[in-house]
């Protein structure tokens, strides 16, 4: 225990943190391109068109029933063979936001069905376009209403990425992978591993709340 404290944690913490940084990354990037797709895709579900609700339908259908591993490994080695050959991080990203986005678009959607449908109906009768209403008026409200969710998928996919070593990104579990390589020291690596990816959950989640604190309003706020 003594060894595992004073030699090994101080030898090996600087890769996993180095491992901890990429994992890092890879959420915030695929959070954003995920929120960025579950908003076109709940708009679009809630357009009235056809030609935009059909094809939300069939990928969020897509993406409920495959699993999320199958689809990064289409993604990194399917693709290049009709031409399609992206870096592993960007796979990653793409597969990552791809399958998270939706399920954003559900929790997006169901949080702009939440504001009163008044609001939207008194910007109209202002002369404000439907753009602008959607905005100015919709989306900042179904902002704060989604943050709780959307706030848990992020730890959700911080954890997730650990999926990325499948398609050669070096986070945090591909790090832990190569030191049980060169240490077989399987026990000691992947506590050391989980502390890490427990650390890196419980501040996201103190952020979260806090942010979810900030966006809502005062007289909510306890």
């Amino acid at each position: 225990m003594i060894e595992f404290l004073v030699d090994f944690i101080p030898h090996y913490l600087p890769q996993l943190l180095k491992g901890a940084l990429v994992t890092i990354e890879l959420s915030i990037v695929g959070m954003v391109c995920s929120i960025v797709v579950g908003v076109v895709c709940a708009v679009g579900a809630l357009s009235g068109l056809r030609v935009a609700m059909i094809p939300v339908k069939v990928y969020v259908e897509i993406c409920r029933g495959v699993p999320l591993i199958v689809i990064l490994l289409v993604i990194f080695f399917i693709l290049p063979r009709v031409g399609i050959s992206l870096p592993a991080f960007w796979a990653a990203v793409v597969g990552f936001s791809f399958n998270l986005g939706a399920y954003l678009s559900e929790v997006f959607r169901a949080a702009i069905l939440a504001v009163d449908p008044g609001q939207r109906q008194a910007g109209l009768s202002l002369g404000m376009s439907r753009f602008l209403v959607y905005r100015k008026i919709i989306l900042p409200q179904a902002a704060v209403i989604a943050v709780p969710t959307v706030g848990g998928y992020f730890i959700s996919l911080l954890k997730d990425c650990s999926l990325a070593f499948f398609v050669t990104v070096e986070e945090l579990m591909q790090q832990g992978r190569y030191i049980v390589s060169a240490t077989f020291r399987t026990e000691e690596t992947y506590f050391l591993v989980g502390t890490v990816y427990f650390v890196m959950s419980f501040v996201a989640a103190r952020v979260i709340k806090a942010m979810e604190s900030h966006l809502r309003p005062k007289y909510l706020r306890v």
